[in-house]
């Protein structure tokens, strides 16, 4: 694990944003570094309307001819300052207006896949809000040709596997999630839609409002999953459990604050798809957020590192990975075991035992990756040791 000393000069340098939408990277030794960034991950909560980065937004707003929504993309980036949940939703679903056509989803959809294949994602479950897009008078027939193609490209191009999980939105009513839902069902046989989640605002609207839907989705054989406890309560994530039988929780941070509710996730091995990035933006348990992602890494938890919205929180995959590895002090093989979780919550890794034999090689992958990565780690150490004997 790493000193208390290079966490503290690691987390001096997440402050700042760099030239592009990435935070500063923090300072790590190299053989960590060099894991994070070569060892295979799965990123199971990434919005694709959050992988929106200011250059494209702009460049949408042109090609449809509409005003832009900011006069640069420095100006943009400087919005980019949230106060909690809300206050980042208005300017995402303000972002939104700029997607009018199916190749502008094609473009998001691709650019995200792009850049999360370079920090060597191989398998992304992608949510997505058609409730957005609709009330901004699009059609499926817009939004989710451009999706299917991105993702079926993404394989063929990238190596990298992805599916769709709908989000309904939490603000928004049960009869409009129903609704949707609906509107997704010439999608789900295609390999595309696997799954439904709830997103967006959670105080004051408690999972259990989409019960008849979930049990519609279950009856469908969708996946289940629910944003919970990022800035509800345990109880919202007790309700995900029990009354919408999600199969992970997205989020889930406010669980720690029950221990009942975490012995529950840990006898049920459910996942949380945490956001470290996300939480640090977002100002979810401002000023103890380092302690609060150490004690929930270490709490035996299947936790695994995800970008939720990386355009707006500064970073995709390996910057969230080398945060939580500064902030909760992680050495190699604490950081497998968090990549070995995202296969391990992974839905769909490819059809049938196709899916099962891929998710036994890329644990195999990470395991071979972090035995090397260890050793370096060892010597970096006595390297460190010397250093210190000669002074």
């Amino acid at each position: 694990m790493l000193c208390q000393a290079a966490r503290i000069k690691a987390l001096d340098s997440l402050t700042a944003f760099g030239g592009r939408s990435e935070l500063v990277k923090p300072h790590l030794p190299a053989s960590l570094k060099r894991f994070i960034e070569m060892v295979p991950k799965a990123e199971l909560h990434v919005h694709v309307e959050g992988a929106l980065e200011p250059e494209l937004m702009l460049a949408l707003a042109a090609r449809n001819g509409l005003p832009p929504p900011y006069p640069s993309v420095e100006a943009a980036r400087a919005a980019y300052h949230f106060a909690d949940l809300q206050s980042f939703l208005d300017l995402y679903y303000a972002g939104c207006g700029v997607l009018r056509a199916e190749k502008d989803f094609y473009d998001l959809a691709m650019a995200y896949f792009r850049r999360a294949a370079a920090d060597r994602v191989v398998h992304a479950e992608v949510f997505f809000d058609p409730q957005t897009h609709l009330g901004n008078g699009l059609g499926w027939e817009v939004f989710m040709p451009g999706l299917a193609r991105a993702a079926e490209d993404a394989a063929a191009q990238l190596g990298l596997s992805a599916a769709y999980i709908v989000c309904f939105r939490k603000e928004m009513s049960a009869a409009s999630a129903n609704d949707t839902l609906s509107g997704a069902l010439p999608w789900l046989g295609r390999g595309h839609v696997i799954g439904v989640g709830l997103d967006s605002s959670e105080l004051g609207n408690p999972p259990a409002k989409f019960a008849d839907v979930f049990d519609r989705a279950a009856r469908l054989g969708l996946q289940r999953v629910a944003h919970a406890g990022e800035e509800g309560p345990p109880e919202y994530v007790w309700e995900a459990l029990r009354v919408l039988h999600v199969r992970r929780v997205d989020h889930g941070v406010h669980s720690l604050e029950d221990g009942a509710l975490m012995a529950a996730l840990n006898a049920s091995r459910t996942p949380l798809t945490v956001c470290p990035l996300s939480n640090l933006k977002l100002k979810v348990y401002e000023g103890q957020l380092e302690a609060r992602l150490t004690q929930l890494v270490g709490s035996g938890l299947v936790v695994t590192v995800n970008s939720d919205d990386a355009a707006y929180f500064g970073g995709y995959a390996v910057a969230n990975y080398g945060y939580l590895a500064a902030a909760a002090g992680l050495g190699v093989a604490q950081v497998a075991r968090l990549a070995a979780n995202s296969f391990e919550a992974s839905f769909f890794l490819g059809p049938g035992s196709g899916g099962e034999a891929r998710r036994a090689a890329l644990l195999q992958q990470v395991a071979a990756l972090a035995a090397r990565a260890v050793e370096e780690e060892e010597e970096e150490a006595e390297e460190r040791r010397r250093r210190r004997r000669r002074q």
